[in-house]
């Protein structure tokens, strides 16, 4: 089997050997490249996205089918419990085999924070502690921002809560700022020039139909019977319970909202995911290979 013709020129000549890395945002089309790399050259397609390794919602992480991992073999897919927690440095102690192993890695997926982590490093900070959590969480943006070092505000997006709450809460807790620690980035497990490193490029025009078919897919092949499945053990705290379309299904099976409406919400929840991604990959993957998903 030959590669696809309609690749960009780096992976249209790409050695057999040579790892792959592919980004890309929801519904982009990312794994069924990933899949035809890896039966045309050989590999093991290896699981990127912070949703697909949780088991329990197959469906709806659009975790690979039976047929695909028949057709090629797949890595890190619904292997943590639906209960369990995860991080970024789980997923990075997880993927070290694959990245040495016998077969060339072919890495997938749309969490841009595990794909920076494999290739620039991960600071190692120390979790926060559930005091120091509550305390920030009772504090408003102005005033997490007030009390950040100056280094660490001079490097994070200050309008973005969730990156202002974490920089206090590593400040807080340990008595020194987010800049320094990732001044201590160990070295990564995958250097960006190691790899060939792809961002599938969907524009929201493209991508918002793409979205909404899958979605309908989903619900055609069974999401609705997967989220009744989950309803007897369903817990909003879950990590895995962030699946798009899960809190809009569960809502819909305890009868606070219609189907219809809980399809709507799902569809408009992956149009907002996809472009948090977007900006996420234009921020932090610049010098990647950019080709346009819909070629």
């Amino acid at each position: 089997m030959t590669l696809p013709q309609h690749l960009p020129s780096p992976l249209r000549e790409l050695s057999p050997d040579r790892p792959v890395i592919i980004a890309g945002p929801t519904a982009s089309g990312k794994s069924g490249l990933a899949l035809a790399i890896a039966r045309a050259q050989g590999g093991t397609v290896i699981n990127a996205d912070a949703l697909q390794v949780f088991d329990g919602w197959r469906l709806l992480t659009a975790r690979p089918s039976e047929a695909d991992l028949h057709a090629a073999p797949h890595a890190l897919y619904g292997h943590v419990p639906f209960d369990g927690s995860y991080s970024v440095g789980h997923w990075l102690r997880d993927v070290t085999p694959f990245l040495t192993g016998p077969s060339r890695p072919i890495v997938v997926g749309g969490t841009g924070l595990y794909l920076t982590a494999l290739t620039e490093g991960l600071a190692e900070i120390p979790a926060t502690p559930p005091g120091v959590r509550a305390e920030a969480d009772a504090l408003s943006l102005d005033e997490l921002r007030l009390g950040l070092d100056p280094a660490t505000a001079e490097k994070i997006d200050l309008a973005n809560r969730a990156r202002v709450q974490r920089a206090w809460e590593v400040l807080r807790s340990t008595g020194e700022g987010l800049a320094i620690w990732q001044d201590r980035t160990p070295s990564p497990l995958l250097p960006f020039g190691a790899a060939v490193a792809v961002v599938l490029d969907a524009p929201p025009e493209w991508l918002s139909p793409r979205i909404e078919q899958r979605f309908d897919l989903m619900l055609a092949h069974g999401a609705l019977e997967e989220a009744r499945a989950m309803l007897p053990n369903w817990d909003p705290g879950h990590l895995s319970s962030k699946a798009i379309g899960a809190p809009e299904l569960i809502a819909h099976l305890q009868g606070a909202i219609d189907l219809a409406t809980a399809r709507d919400r799902a569809i408009i929840a992956s149009r907002q995911y996809a472009k948090r991604q977007r900006t996420w990959f234009r921020s932090r993957m610049k010098s990647w290979i950019w080709h346009p998903a819909s070629a």
